[in-house]
């Protein structure tokens, strides 16, 4: 059993939605992460009895500099409409690269323009195929009272993972399949080698 997080600190932070509208967020900081990384939660809305949670794992490349390789920064940008309107947490994760870290990421990019898909390259330069552990995402849910949720995912390992670490995933929703010229192979390779559930095509694969 993981140790127990608590708050550490609470500030209001404003927010600009995609759509250009603002809205108020509590940002929350963390003690006791089992990873000892910095971690934090935002609460947008007022959310229900199962909150709505989203599970960001941080993407620089596409979340800032808004890299079209990959759909981080459209997945970011519409959970944080989705819990703005319905009320939720965005959980935002330290885990860039599935966990492997910006420089590892960019020489994993550098091997898939030479024709590897995303997990082969990470595999390549000697990590795992996800890397990703959510132990802290558990703790800081606990903390915020939180052990029952809907989470917004296309990815069956994050419920796994959570529902192991005592947080009851009640229902799962799917994000939109942000797809374009660049990022389609990267998509596919989600489908296929981790069973993602991106509905590609109009089709559900469920």
């Amino acid at each position: 059993m993981q140790p127990a997080a608590s708050i550490r600190v609470t500030v209001q932070l404003p927010v600009r939605l995609a759509d250009g509208t603002d809205t108020l967020a509590q940002s929350y900081s963390f003690n006791g992460l089992a990873d000892g990384k910095e971690h934090v939660a935002l609460r947008l809305g007022k959310p229900g009895p199962i909150p709505v949670v989203r599970l960001h794992s941080e993407c620089l490349t596409g979340d800032v500099f808004g890299s079209l390789r990959c759909d981080c920064g459209p997945q970011l940008q519409e959970a944080l409409s989705v819990l703005n309107e319905e009320g939720g947490y965005l959980l935002y994760l330290r885990q860039e690269g599935r966990g492997i870290g910006l420089y590892s990421k960019l020489d994993a990019y550098r091997l898939q323009e030479q024709g590897r898909d995303t997990y082969a390259a990470n595999l390549e330069l000697g990590h795992g195929v996800d890397d990703r552990d959510y132990t802290a995402a558990a703790q800081m849910l606990k903390a915020l009272g939180i052990t029952r949720i809907e989470l917004v995912t296309n990815n069956p390992d994050k419920k796994q993972q959570l529902e192991q670490l005592g947080i009851e995933v009640a229902r799962c929703r799917l994000t939109g399949v942000h797809a374009n010229q660049h990022n389609l192979a990267y998509l596919k390779a989600k489908i296929d080698r981790t069973g993602h559930l991106l509905r590609m095509d109009g089709s559900d694969k469920e």
